[in-house]
């Protein structure tokens, strides 16, 4: 595989370049030796903390650092709390996706440096529970945007809460909601059996419009299975759905996935996001996927926030066996007409091939799960 041109922009600034293997040695896991990072959020009162103590007390949540961040009139305490052996850090005052991300960055290279000394239990996996009034977006960019911590933090998957009793009422109200569920890789509904199984329904089906790729799990008495919060989301996603309505929760942000038929030349894709994020980088709210490059055995994993991306990993075999390149974009006013035209030029001025466009059906939707 030729080697890539060195990264000069926006989308390749984050990537290592002028190495004959641009994404490094294949990995069994696209995190490698990082330290996996689930981020939890959902709005006030959909039962965050209430899962989150459930997982601590299962055999699969020993050994987690929990990052908690919530109002209030306690000040940022960077100490400590230790409860029933499991580390916590409070970040309060303040929220995530505003004033704290700073604070945020700091404690993450604080405690990866505390447990190499040896100065906090050997944690092997973070979670971060945000503020129910967190827009989740800027929250992935800083996880994103800093290259030292990006080398030692995974981004496993955005897991998002809601109440299913007032869920309908809070996506008509609280823009912060729906950008919850628009980013999110898993979301799991709580309280269905207040809301009852009608009104269940309907809320799937309105989640569904509003972001087809991800899962959605109902919670039993605040208990789901620990895979539904900490499986890595580059195992579990990126599944083929055909177009849907919008909804009308969906406002302007918007879901879909696109495919491509035949092994791409990695510099073209590598344009394609550059001119992307050049353009139109604040819209882009998150995109990732698996792709089928020229000269790599498994898949490269790929994963944008608006302009700042994470590196790519190439993956020792392909999840579900089918050798498709897809890629699931989340938007806010981009239509995808026009991001496959930017893919589709792109791929055919390197001589690749093109978009397969066409609506998908039930078939393609089950053969692309992973």
């Amino acid at each position: 595989m030729a080697a890539p041109t060195q990264p000069t922009d926006l989308f390749t600034r984050t990537f290592d370049g002028g190495d004959a293997k641009p994404f490094g040695r294949r990995l069994r896991s696209p995190r490698g030796a990082r330290v996996p990072l689930v981020v939890v959020t959902g709005f006030l009162g959909a039962g965050k903390t209430t899962l989150i103590r459930n997982l601590l007390a299962s055999p699969e949540g020993a050994d987690t650092l929990v990052i908690v961040n919530e109002f209030g009139e306690i000040g940022i305490d960077d100490a400590l709390l230790k409860i029933g052996g499991d580390a916590t850090v409070l970040l309060g005052n303040g929220c995530l996706c505003c004033t704290l991300r700073s604070d945020l960055q700091k404690t993450l290279v604080e405690v990866i440096a505390e447990r190499a000394r040896g100065e906090l239990p050997p944690f092997q996996q973070i979670i971060l529970e945000t503020s129910g009034l967190a827009d989740p977006v800027p929250i992935l960019q800083t996880l994103t945007a800093d290259r030292g911590l990006a080398s030692q933090i995974h981004l496993q998957a955005v897991v998002t809460v809601m109440d299913a009793v007032l869920a309908a009422r809070t996506l008509d109200e609280a823009p912060e909601a729906r950008r919850q569920v628009a980013v999110a890789d898993r979301i799991i509904l709580t309280k269905v059996d207040i809301a009852g199984e009608e009104a269940a329904r309907a809320l799937e089906a309105e989640i569904a419009a509003l972001n087809p790729a991800a899962t959605i799990t109902r919670a039993d008495n605040g208990h789901v299975a620990a895979d539904v919060i900490l499986a890595d989301n580059a195992a579990l996603s990126e599944p083929i759905y055909p177009p849907r309505e919008r909804g009308r929760h969906a406002d302007n942000v918007t879901s879909f996935a696109l495919r491509f038929d035949k092994p791409l030349d990695w510099q073209a894709i590598e344009q394609a996001f550059e001119l992307l994020a050049r353009l139109r980088g604040h819209d882009v709210l998150r995109a990732k996927g698996l792709l089928d490059i020229k000269g790599c055995k498994g898949p490269v994993v790929v994963h944008q926030v608006q302009h700042l991306t994470a590196k790519p990993v190439e993956l020792e075999q392909w999840p579900s066996g089918e050798r498709t390149s897809r890629l699931v974009f989340i938007t806010r006013d981009i239509a995808r007409v026009d991001i496959e035209r930017l893919f589709d030029i792109s791929i055919r001025l390197a001589g690749e091939a093109r978009i397969d466009a066409a609506p998908l059906t039930d078939n393609d939707t089950a053969n692309g799960a992973d």
